[in-house]
């Protein structure tokens, strides 16, 4: 299984390089937002600092989205990681968009939620005390949430 692991130092140490890169400032304050449609605990996405999705949902990728977003899983990640962008990338442009996400490494605040999920490495699944650590198909987040909707995904790992 191919993922990124970080340590509490390793994390600490990325951020105060990113904030010093960026002049101090952080990418955006007051720590990941939320979405209030879906719910207390679940982030709105901020997947767009993992780059841009390669082609169009599919509807049966955007209902998977709703219902991981319905369901509470949030998936954990950083900006530099590749496989957090492969992952971003299995939903297409409109549903990975919609992908309950948590920036980790871009600002002190995402850090801090991370650190508290118990975030060790990217990308992670998480849904009430059961996590899932790395690239997971469209099929294993379905089966996993017990997604009862259409599953005609093609969505083998890309380039793992």
């Amino acid at each position: 299984m191919s993922f990124h692991a970080r340590s509490p130092m390793t994390l600490a140490l990325a951020v105060a390089g990113l904030l010093l890169g960026a002049g101090g400032a952080p990418a955006h304050a007051g720590g990941p937002p939320v979405d209030q449609a879906a719910g207390a605990a679940t982030p709105a996405s901020t997947t767009s600092s993992l780059g841009k999705a390669f082609g169009p949902s599919t509807p049966d990728q955007i209902a998977l989205v709703e219902h991981l977003r319905n369901k509470g899983v949030v998936f954990y990640g950083a900006f530099w990681c590749v496989h957090c962008f492969k992952q971003k990338v299995l939903f297409g442009e409109q549903a990975g968009n919609r992908l309950p996400y948590v920036e980790c490494a871009k600002d002190a605040a995402g850090a801090q939620a991370c650190s508290a999920a118990d975030v060790l490495a990217y990308p992670t699944w998480v849904m009430g005390n059961e996590r899932r650590v790395g690239v997971q198909s469209l099929q294993e987040l379905a089966v996993w949430t017990q997604f009862n909707g259409p599953t005609s995904f093609s969505d083998a790992k890309p380039g793992l």
